[in-house]
């Protein structure tokens, strides 16, 4: 009951400050709904950023896959992470910003349509886009249901005893959809950032007093680990070392560092990207996001691995042969953190999974930009109008995404690699088109194409997603997509008609 009171209580303050963000802050335009006005400085930035792209996926889904394949993950995923984030923050996002507030920019397909001066390679991205984004927001509405009815049980015994008094999963979700729909309806971009701010300090904060209080109640680290040692030693060895078998092959470990190009072309990032007030904000997020991560990501696989051993009289906390790795985190805090702790690590577990509101926020803004004011002419939108136009589809995706994820059983990390591994495949094509003058648009074309096609022949060979240790040649799937799309950009380019020379000056303009 004390986890539900808490969590209740986090939730209504995120409704107050996105309502405060809103009353105290907006400028009532357009601009301010979308972008923020492009007014947020370093802190804002930094923050906003981190709690974006550090979804259920680092917490929810980290922590349940380190109990399943062991210390390994940091390196695949924390590590290549916070080295490969930061160099795209820096090589991709301060250049479209830079080009998003000379151009008015709100969303990558407006960017691309001009710069590839293609109305129809526009509508292909858009597509493509909102296709990868959908399971992305499908992932953070399970793991808060999942979460927050692991952390209930016992709480409404009368009410919900199929779930052991426990809040239903279904019903979590949809109570973590309604809350972020409220302020995002209602504020927009500012309310979204100043959320975000709320959530990171959250998780991070309450992740690392999850790590030591559970440490204490399993006799401290180092007992921890003995412990895992003793009964699951594989989950300690990522390579062949120590006479077990490799966990982890090379070639996978390798794979990894392909992943995170996916946040290169991420449509939530690109719109806190326009947040921005100036290019010099981006300096504290590429200098501090490694960190960050280091910060969530360490602890969330140390109660992964120890999940593996942890015993509370004489029984596992998570028991042999469970199937849900989505629930461990969960069952962690619950059974190893006194009630008071644990109602209070509760509010950073469902925090994590709150990147809803940036994911609500850019489709509304696509769909908005993109297809109705695009095709039925932006100067019949007035900026009341705009915003209306906004919030009728927060509602409108919101309710789709809460409906989608009742038939989405895979895991949190396991969904989450596809979708990173699609975005992934569209880098080629965002590097290009900042860099390379020759980019045309019969390339960009044949690029997104290929990277679709083999995205779609891997993941039915993976049986839809549900083969999870499904592999090419010992590789993952995102290394040949990602090359075939970059192999299919540039033979293309370079055998079509090079892009017009006014195109190239307006995005090359020191080299016109």
């Amino acid at each position: 009951m004390f986890a539900l009171v808490m969590i209740s209580l986090y939730l209504l303050a995120l409704l107050l400050i996105g309502r405060w963000a809103h009353v105290g802050y907006s400028r009532h335009t357009a601009s301010d709904y979308y972008v923020a006005s492009r007014s947020l400085g370093p802190f804002m930035l930094v923050m906003s950023i981190f709690g974006t792209t550090m979804t259920s996926f680092a917490l929810v889904g980290s922590t349940g896959e380190a109990w399943r394949e062991g210390i390994g993950v940091y390196g695949l995923m924390a590590s290549w992470s916070g080295i490969i984030h930061s160099a795209c923050f820096f090589l991709i996002g301060v250049k479209l910003w830079h080009f998003g507030k000379l151009y008015g920019y709100n969303t990558q397909v407006q960017y691309f349509r001009d710069r590839l001066q293609s109305p129809t390679f526009g509508l292909l991205l858009f597509v493509v886009v909102v296709s990868l984004v959908i399971p992305y927001i499908i992932i953070n509405i399970l793991a808060a249901g999942e979460t927050i009815q692991i952390l209930t049980k016992g709480a409404l015994p009368s009410l919900f005893p199929g779930t052991a008094g426990a809040v239903p999963q279904a019903l979590g979700s949809a109570v973590i959809c309604f809350v972020v729909f409220v302020y995002v309806f209602g504020g927009g971009a500012r309310s979204t950032a100043w959320a975000n701010v709320m959530q990171t300090l959250s998780f991070m904060v309450l992740g690392l007093i999850a790590l030591v209080v559970i440490a204490i109640n399993l006799g401290g680290p180092v007992a921890a680990s003995q412990q895992v040692a003793e009964l699951r030693p594989d989950l300690l060895v990522r390579g062949a070392a120590a006479g077990h078998e490799a966990r982890i092959s090379h070639l996978e470990f390798l794979s990894y560092v392909f992943v995170p190009l996916s946040v290169a072309m991420f449509p939530h990032l690109f719109q806190n990207w326009m947040t921005a007030k100036s290019a010099k904000a981006f300096r504290v997020t590429v200098m501090l996001h490694p960190v960050f991560i280091m910060l969530v990501w360490a602890p969330c696989i140390l109660l992964g691995i120890w999940a593996s051993s942890a015993m509370v009289d004489g029984q596992l906390v998570v028991p042999l042969g469970w199937k849900d790795p989505n629930k461990v985190l969960g069952m962690m805090v619950d059974r190893l953190t006194p009630p008071f702790f644990a109602g209070v690590l509760a509010v950073g577990v469902v925090a994590s999974t709150l990147a809803l509101d940036t994911q609500f926020l850019v489709l509304a803004t696509m769909f908005s930009h993109d297809i109705v004011m695009h095709y039925f002419g932006r100067e019949r939108f007035d900026d009341q109008k705009q915003i209306l136009l906004g919030r009728v589809f927060v509602v409108v995706i919101a309710v789709i995404a809460y409906l989608l994820s009742a038939f989405a059983p895979r895991s949190v990390f396991t969904l989450g690699v596809w979708c990173f591994t699609g975005f992934s495949s569209l880098f080629p094509l965002v590097f290009a088109s900042l860099y390379w003058k020759r980019l045309t648009k019969l390339g960009a074309f044949t690029s997104v194409l290929t990277a679709l096609a083999v995205w779609l022949y891997f993941f039915q060979e993976a049986n839809w997603g549900l083969s999870r240790d499904y592999r090419f040649h010992g590789l993952m799937p995102v290394v040949p997509t990602v090359l075939a799309s970059a192999l299919a950009l540039v033979v293309v380019s370079l055998l079509t008609k090079p892009p017009a020379a006014e195109v190239v000056g307006r995005f090359f303009p020191k080299d016109a």
